[in-house]
């Protein structure tokens, strides 16, 4: 095999061959080459799903050829996205969940685009309507949102207001939010499950604030929950929690089937309380392929295999299994963060009690001649990749660490990363002297805001 043409000579990397090889010569040569990625099931970065059952990877391989966009040719794929989207207005208390409307999406940043721009359009056609100008609108939020409300705004032509998270107000609250809102305001996001450490935003709270607000000054202003996360964990963890369409002040929710959906990427939904709280004019009927159908997602054509491995899981499961599943990741997330208080070099920011996601700082005194970026390195040699990186805004002097826990790891083998985690500080604590620094080290880019806008990513660590 590694002796015949294809395999014993460069191949071309920036153009296209001027031959055929053999399709196992081809699939060898990708397959090796990925073989240097890191393993997915280590990869405690990212939200992302990793797993899923033999059953799902079977569904996959048949459907991965079906068009989302192609409801003519694929009816049943089209009526299956339907009931996902009512399932999970049912599941987040939508008034009427069958006479509501949603979408799925590539993932949570299309859901929020989309949500984003139903609330610009309704506040300009408010505003057009009372005579009003259209032409200032900002969206209030924590400055520890995901990049793509930064996205958004900047596409969308909104002024981001970004509320900064604090050692007092570790997420956006009712207190925090005073101020932030005028007439101007399309909407306020609030986030279940912060991309930075897993926290929820008290969307209740808000609510009210907002609610206060309108009783005190005649405006109305949306709220829009950004559940990526938390959106499949609330309802099976802590179904008294009200945060979702149970507050009427709520307009639209997103989550990520991806995530904690369980389902692989790229697949997310967008879910409205009502069907007046999308406005009309954004959604488009094309003729397609011999059908007309009604559209408002970005995309056009994309992938259909991924809402049917949703509906798979939603009848594989059921609430019983979501609930067994998300508590099971729960559990190993409060084990895990429990070992890691137990470490004298540490302190916890959260202890994974909301979404199975927790992160820690080093303690007063902890880390002489080492930082978190020094330990991330360390457990990247053993395999995990646990990322490291600073808070946004006014805590971005502080660095913290960071693990998800997701479908697929178990207890076993948290104790093999929690053993891993003591014997490297144990390693770092040990030094007489700053490791070396042979190349430039960079934050982990996880997707949320560093001060002055941007990504995470693109700060570096401090010194």
């Amino acid at each position: 095999m590694f002796a015949r043409p294809g395999e014993r000579t460069l191949v071309e990397r920036f153009r296209l061959p001027e031959g055929q090889m053999m399709p196992e010569t081809a699939y060898q040569i990708v397959h090796d080459e990925v073989m240097l990625d890191g393993n997915a099931r280590l990869n405690l970065a990212t939200f992302v799903g990793t797993w899923m059952d033999t059953h799902a990877a079977r569904l996959y391989a048949e459907t991965v050829d079906k068009n989302m966009i192609d409801k003519d040719e694929y009816p049943q794929t089209a009526a299956v996205e339907d009931r996902c989207w009512k399932i999970l207005a049912d599941l987040w208390h939508a008034p009427e969940p069958t006479r509501t409307i949603g979408t799925s999406t590539i993932g949570s940043s299309e859901a929020c685009m989309l949500a984003g721009l139903a609330f610009k359009r309704r506040w300009q056609e408010k505003r057009r309507a009372a005579g009003r100008p259209a032409d200032r609108p900002n969206l209030v939020m924590s400055s520890a949102v995901q990049v793509v409300w930064e996205k958004f705004c900047n596409y969308w032509d909104v002024e981001p207001r970004y509320v900064p998270i604090t050692e007092e107000h570790r997420t956006l609250d009712a207190e925090t939010l005073q101020g932030r809102v005028d007439e101007n305001t399309i909407g306020v996001v609030a986030i279940m499950g912060v991309t930075y450490t897993g926290m929820y935003e008290p969307v209740a709270q808000i609510a009210r604030a907002l609610d206060d607000l309108q009783r005190d000054t005649g405006l109305d202003v949306p709220l829009h929950v950004d559940g990526a996360s938390g959106a499949m964990v609330a309802p099976f963890l802590q179904p008294d929690l009200e945060w979702d369409f149970r507050l009427e002040r709520v307009h639209s929710i997103n989550a990520s089937g991806h995530k904690y959906g369980l389902v692989y990427p790229g697949l997310g939904w967008v879910v409205w309380r009502t069907r007046d709280h999308l406005p009309e004019d954004l959604v488009f009927k094309v003729n397609y392929l011999g059908g007309e159908m009604p559209t408002f997602a970005l995309n056009f054509s994309r992938p259909g295999a991924q809402v049917l491995l949703q509906y798979y899981q939603f009848l594989r499961l059921g609430r019983e299994g979501y609930r067994a599943v998300q508590g099971a990741s729960r559990d190993t997330a409060r084990y895990l963060a429990d070992g890691v208080a137990a470490l004298d070099a540490f302190e916890l920011w959260n202890d994974g009690s909301d979404i199975p996601v927790f992160a820690w700082r080093l303690a007063p005194g902890a880390g002489e001649n080492w930082s978190l970026y020094d330990l991330s390195d360390r457990l990247r040699m053993r395999g995990w990749l646990v990322p490291a990186y600073p808070m946004p805004d006014d805590l971005a002097d502080t660095t913290v660490q960071r693990i998800v826990v997701r479908n697929g790891l178990g207890l076993d083998l948290a104790e093999s990363l929690l053993a891993d985690i003591r014997e490297e500080t144990a390693y770092l604590e040990r030094l007489t002297a700053p490791l070396p620094s042979g190349r430039p080290r960079t934050a982990f880019n996880h997707g949320g805001r560093a001060p002055g806008g941007g990504t995470a990513g693109r700060k570096p660590p401090p010194p």
